[in-house]
């Protein structure tokens, strides 16, 4: 037999494949999003699971005690959807499906949670907006029942940029929506954004925590605990790109629904150097 036919395939619009001599794989979900990709590439042994297919999975999959880990990032995540049976689906029932499993089966998870659970009250639950409220939902369920997990670590994510955000839109990061207004000779911050303070960390180096965290279970923020104003983002893609910075007014929608200042409270990781915006564009 050549090595070849050694391989099974199993496809859930997603493949994993491996030898019958591995018997653990790493499940992500999110897998074709901007950081499930990135953890996906910095994995091996990787069965990827989009947020389409997730229910067909969970009732179908029955290969659980060959999963080495779960890395839980599927959600929806625009911050203006209203659609509450769809965010309560796909955030709250599948997260918590997907999590019953990890418990029965024993395996290790380290999910996302998001800073936008913090609205304008840092280090207190107030969100903003149906996907924050989704998000502390599930944080909730998780802290009512971390004994019964071998292990699980959330990840309050704060304002994550990097390459592979395209897809995002308007939701992208401002660092990344910055650089592609660009393109076209002229950058547009909000009115006032001289004021708002977001907490920018690189997909790199949160992809590097979240896998290297060897603490106990909990749930944990997640950026470099040094916000930098929107302006000063502008400033910076500005001097890099030579285009021009012009303010436009507050889009009405987002009023007493944006977050004015966000800081990760760090303070349980010591020692790591992240990587500046200033760094990341290389001016």
């Amino acid at each position: 037999m050549s090595h070849a036919t050694e391989y099974t395939f199993l496809v859930f619009r997603c493949a994993i494949i491996y030898t019958r001599k591995i018997i653990v794989m790493n499940i992500v979900t999110g897998a074709g999003g901007f950081i499930g990709r990135h953890f996906v590439r910095s994995l091996e042994n990787v069965l990827e699971i989009d947020l389409d297919n997730c229910e067909e999975f969970i009732e179908k999959f029955n290969r659980w005690d060959e999963v080495d880990m779960i890395i839980h990032q599927g959600a929806l995540s625009s911050t203006t959807n209203k659609d509450l049976g769809m965010i309560h689906k796909y955030n709250i029932d599948y997260s918590i499906k997907l999590f019953e499993k990890a418990i029965e089966y024993s395996i290790p998870v380290k999910y996302a949670s998001s800073a936008s659970v913090y609205g304008n009250q840092q280090g207190i639950i107030n969100p903003l907006n149906y996907y924050a409220l989704s998000k502390a939902t599930v944080d909730y369920w998780v802290l009512d029942n971390i004994e019964r997990f071998v292990h699980i670590q959330g990840f309050r994510y704060f304002n994550v940029y990097g390459s592979g955000e395209y897809h995002k839109g308007s939701m992208a990061s401002l660092v990344s929506q910055f650089q592609w207004q660009s393109s076209v000779g002229v950058i547009h911050p909000f009115e006032g954004s001289d004021q708002i303070y977001r907490d920018y960390v690189w997909v790199g180096d949160l992809v590097n925590v979240v896998l290297s965290n060897t603490a106990g279970s909990g749930i944990y923020d997640l950026g470099t605990g040094s916000p930098i104003t929107i302006d000063t983002v502008a400033q910076l893609v500005s001097l890099k790109t030579g285009c021009q910075s012009t303010q436009i007014p507050f889009p009405p929608p987002l009023k007493g629904k944006y977050q004015y200042y966000t800081i990760a409270d760090m303070k349980w990781l010591k020692d790591y150097k992240f990587k500046t915006v200033k760094e990341y564009l290389q001016v």
